[in-house]
């Protein structure tokens, strides 16, 4: 695309030179699409943005790095799976971002992750650029030997394009505190050094507090900010969660906390209905069953004589608020009319693009409080960033700190959003606002760097 410095860039015409360049990638184009449509009339503002041609050079990763990692199961047969990491940019900090062990891993899932990773990670304020990696394998139904096996094969190669300064990698769906602390084993015994590399580890080897429950309790906490615009809080508010994984099962519980009532979660073969509400007894049910025994949500309905809806998702339950926590695009246009003919005020997004294009239109369209995914998620790559400065400083902060900084924090990506997204009607366009705010970090960033 040939960019005149007098030249305002079109979406249309931008997006056209994306999809030329990266053909087939439909999650990366929705990802960059979300973005571009809000930034492009901020960028034709800004003529150095312009000159320097910030949004194409973004749109591009600095690398992908692809690799083949091979490995023996129980049986002794050799299995290969696909590896990845996108270090997409690091103008403010060394890449950041979780690794995904997935089936439905491929190219254009990691870019569009990445490059949503980079604004992200920009809105928490910290020194952190954007990446994501992972493979195609599953590691559910396997050993642990097996698990372990598969993350050393992994890491022997990753490790050649890591580093604490460089790349520090997390967690993401399939990838655990059993995943982390395998990866990270295999980095040490390769690199002879104990260095924050990873994040997301365990208590006893350098791990932060609240770690495991930020993006959850980030969420939750965003929501309350968005309601406090409008003089409410979460106290009494009904809620569904899609997902009953680490981001579910912690967005439930501080909603809990916080006095609402959660009536639905939901996993892969279904949504389980409590009209009751979950109580943390429940939730702690819920817990042990995922976490150590595997299992799905229809065994804690029978458990406890609950409604189960076999393929349903949450939507359709009658609610106040929405937390989108399992994956992306999740939410439709068509539960996005759902939830509105049912009165919901409020959905935060716990999971990365869970809301399709249309649902997001739909949401903006009607004015309530949609907190997209790149701010109302922003609270486990938050605490990930803290996990980095506690590993450097060589302390550990306590529960009650690091919890304090994830409040700060989610609150700052609030003001954000109200700086760069208000609106004449004197409410808060939170998409405008994350895109922008995150942008403009970046971009500044970029312009002081230089052709790079």
């Amino acid at each position: 695309m040939q960019v005149l410095t007098d030249e305002r860039l079109t979406l249309d015409r931008f997006m056209r030179d994306v999809r030329r360049r990266s053909p087939g990638e439909e999650e990366f184009h929705q990802a960059v699409t979300e973005v571009a449509e809000k930034v492009i009339p901020f960028i034709n503002d800004h003529p150095e943005y312009l000159e320097n041609r910030i949004l194409t050079r973004l749109t591009e990763p600095d690398r992908v790095i692809m690799f083949r990692v091979c490995w023996e199961d129980d049986d002794g047969h050799v299995r290969m799976n696909r590896g990845y990491r996108v270090q997409f940019n690091n103008s403010i900090g060394p890449y950041k971002g979780g690794l995904r062990f997935d089936p439905s891993v491929n190219l254009s899932v990691l870019k569009f992750l990445a490059f949503e990773q980079v604004f992200k990670n920009s809105l928490t304020t910290l020194p952190m650029g954007g990446g994501k990696g992972g493979s195609d394998f599953n590691p559910k139904g396997k050993s642990d030997a097996e698990v372990m096996r598969f993350c050393q094969a992994f890491m022997t190669e990753l490790s050649r394009h890591i580093g604490a300064h460089v790349d520090v990698p997390a967690g993401d769906i399939g990838v655990g505190a059993r995943e982390v602390g395998f990866l990270f084993g295999q980095y040490k015994r390769l690199q002879n050094e104990f260095t924050g590399v990873l994040t997301g580890k365990g208590l006893t080897y350098g791990g932060s507090l609240i770690r495991p429950e930020a993006t959850g309790y980030g969420s939750v906490y965003f929501a309350r900010e968005m309601l406090a615009t409008r003089g409410e809080d979460l106290e009494g508010k009904t809620c569904v969660i899609s997902g009953a994984g680490n981001v579910a099962q912690y967005t439930a519980e501080k909603l809990i906390d916080l006095g609402a009532r959660v009536v639905a979660l939901s996993d892969r073969q279904g949504t389980v209905h409590d009209s009751d509400g979950l109580t943390p007894a429940k939730l702690n049910y819920v817990m042990e069953l995922k976490n150590k025994r595997r299992g799905t949500l229809r065994e804690f309905a029978d458990e406890f004589g609950l409604n189960f809806f076999e393929g349903a998702r949450p939507w359709g339950i009658t609610c106040d608020c929405a937390f989108p926590s399992a994956t992306q695009n999740e939410l439709d246009g068509d539960d996005a009319r759902t939830l509105l003919d049912n009165g919901c005020i409020l959905v935060s997004e716990g999971a990365n693009m869970p809301s399709t294009p249309e649902a997001v239109e739909l949401f903006e369209e009607s004015g309530i409080l949609y907190g997209p995914g790149k701010a109302a998620n922003a609270g486990g790559v938050a605490i990930s960033g803290l996990e980095m400065t506690q590993n450097s400083m060589r302390i550990s902060w306590s529960r009650e700190e690091v919890d304090r900084r994830l409040q700060g924090i989610m609150r700052s990506i609030h003001e954000q959003c109200e700086e760069y997204g208000g609106t004449e009607q004197g409410g808060v366009n939170y998409v405008k606002g994350a895109n922008i705010g995150g942008f403009v970090k970046v971009a500044e960033s970029m312009v002081a760097q230089g052709v790079v």
